[in-house]
């Protein structure tokens, strides 16, 4: 039960603590353990980490293919991988590149609206340089590029994008074409300034050479599939497709087996003159036959005619093309088509 003081024993209390006599223990608040995350709602989160994981996935596999295709075309050493991937506002990417610089404006579709391919000035004209017959140490000054140079980076930006569509086939069967090409980040506006976009940070090495490459995709771009970008549906996805391959393999050596197989499809019996009297050109109508291969007349187990299904007027009938063997008169006690009953 809580001591309750009285007026006396409180002014005591004050008097001794003011002569320093009694000593104070000093106060600490107690401890808040509760876990609190700062909200921004001026740029508010809208990729999971689980998507963002995802994409990075994407990128990485786009990051190898790039790294092949870009060291076979520069015929030198190029190194290409994920640095990170982050969400942040389209202004903050804006403001984060340097001017002027290489934006390839890409269209993804078939999603809508555009995605933005930054490429860093040093790796640029390092570029350019190579494919000119230089060493690629490119220029130490930066400049806009001349219209011959922009042809050159179209042509290198078309490769590149050919790689990510291949990277992005388990998600969706992207097909990103180059729009333009611009020097000045302010030019480019394909969203506005506050919307979120993911950004892919791509470190690159040409040669000696270092820089970035900066893939940027707005979310109103990729909100249509932004369910896909999981972790369960991407290896589902890899597993259907590993799967489906595994099956087009298989038909591929089915196709090259040699399979024998007999088709009977009716029997009947008839008069040993009628058999006798067929020749070549002959014609028997017949009921209910598709028009197709030729196909043959046994006897017994013994084929004797080569016949050509076809229509005589209304009615199906086959002709008689070739004779096979001569018949024996013990082979006609059956007489067995591939075809159904002869009138």
């Amino acid at each position: 039960m809580t001591e309750v003081l009285s007026q006396d024993e409180i002014d005591q209390l004050l008097t001794a603590i003011n002569a320093g006599e009694t000593e104070t223990e000093d106060y600490k608040p107690a401890a808040d353990t509760r876990k609190i995350k700062i909200y921004d709602f001026k740029r508010p989160d809208k990729f999971s980490k689980e998507q963002i994981r995802t994409v990075q996935i994407m990128h990485e596999t786009f990051a190898r293919l790039t790294t092949t295709a870009l060291s076979a075309n520069l015929r030198s050493m190029v190194h290409v991988h994920v640095a990170s991937v982050d969400q942040l506002t389209y202004e903050e990417f804006i403001r984060s590149i340097p001017t002027p610089t290489t934006l390839a404006i890409i269209n993804m579709d078939p999603l809508k609206g555009n995605s933005i391919l930054e490429i860093d000035p040093a790796i640029t004209f390092s570029i350019i340089d190579r494919l000119f017959g230089g060493t690629g140490e490119g220029t130490k000054t930066q400049h806009e590029l001349t219209d011959i140079e922009q042809s050159v980076m179209e042509g290198i930006i078309v490769r590149i994008l050919g790689n990510m569509r291949e990277a992005w086939s388990q998600v969706i069967d992207l097909r990103p074409r180059l729009g333009q090409i611009d020097t000045n980040p302010q030019f480019a506006q394909i969203v506005p300034p506050t919307e979120m976009v993911v950004l892919v940070t791509l470190e690159t090495k040409v040669g000696e050479v270092e820089g970035m490459m900066n893939f940027c995709i707005p979310y109103l771009t990729i909100e249509p599939i932004i369910g896909k970008l999981s972790a369960q549906f991407w290896y589902s996805s890899a597993r259907q497709a590993a799967n489906t391959e595994n099956v087009n393999v298989l038909k591929d050596k089915l196709y090259t087996v040699d399979v024998n197989v007999t088709a009977e499809i009716g029997k009947i019996q008839v008069p040993v003159r009628d058999v006798l009297s067929l020749r070549a050109g002959d014609v028997v109508q017949l009921y209910n036959v598709r028009v197709g291969d030729p196909f043959s007349v046994t006897i017994g187990n013994k084929t004797k005619f080569q016949c050509r299904p076809g229509v005589v007027g209304k009615k199906m009938a086959v002709q008689i093309i070739r004779k096979m063997a001569d018949i024996e008169q013990e082979d006609l006690e059956e007489f067995v088509t591939d075809g159904e009953e002869l009138l």
